[in-house]
């Protein structure tokens, strides 16, 4: 049994919790809504303010299905509830942001200035150098994150570029002279 798949998951108060036949759950909260279908193989069953997530069989298939969608089912109601956020730190003097209404524009060393337009269901803050992606669907947040980084990923000699604050450089040391 998967140990992700058994554990249940609490609906908080202030959540709407809906579950169709067809596998469809909606979830409601204070910051937003989101909507996913699951697959027709995973069994999703309700009990007053719990939720299991259950396999049909022991099949392979059923078995990798039945954390994921664990996972994901507890990453929509974390989503409404408390939302996600990544933070990427820009690295290098020369390197600039700015924030326009949804728009971030950044200034990396190449010769035109990155404009990246914000989702919907996302939101940029920017402080100086360290920019926070904020949004309820955790997905869409790792993404625009990833996005940003690959503009100018870190190179590992003086380490400029944009960087998750979490992640960790590893240097290598110049040419030897």
């Amino acid at each position: 049994m998967s140990r992700i798949g058994r554990m249940p998951i609490t609906i908080p108060v202030g959540v709407e919790f809906n579950l169709d036949d067809d596998n469809h759950v909606q979830v409601k909260g204070p910051r937003g809504e989101i909507n996913r279908t699951f697959h027709p193989r995973i069994v999703i069953e309700r009990d007053g303010e719990t939720v299991y997530v259950k396999r049909q069989s022991e099949a392979k298939m059923d078995k990798s299905l039945h954390g994921l969608s664990r996972t994901l089912l507890n990453n929509m109601v974390m989503g409404v509830t408390e939302g996600f956020e990544k933070q990427l730190e820009i690295i290098w003097g020369g390197h600039r942001a700015q924030l326009q209404g949804k728009t971030l524009t950044l200034q990396l060393g190449h010769s035109h200035q990155i404009h990246i337009e914000a989702p919907e269901g996302i939101e940029f803050e920017l402080n100086r150098t360290l920019i926070t992606v904020r949004g309820i669907q955790k997905e869409l947040v790792g993404q625009v994150a990833a996005d940003i980084r690959s503009i100018r990923k870190p190179e590992p000699y003086k380490g400029k570029g944009i960087k998750y604050t979490t992640e960790n450089i590893r240097r290598k040391e110049g040419k030897a002279g």
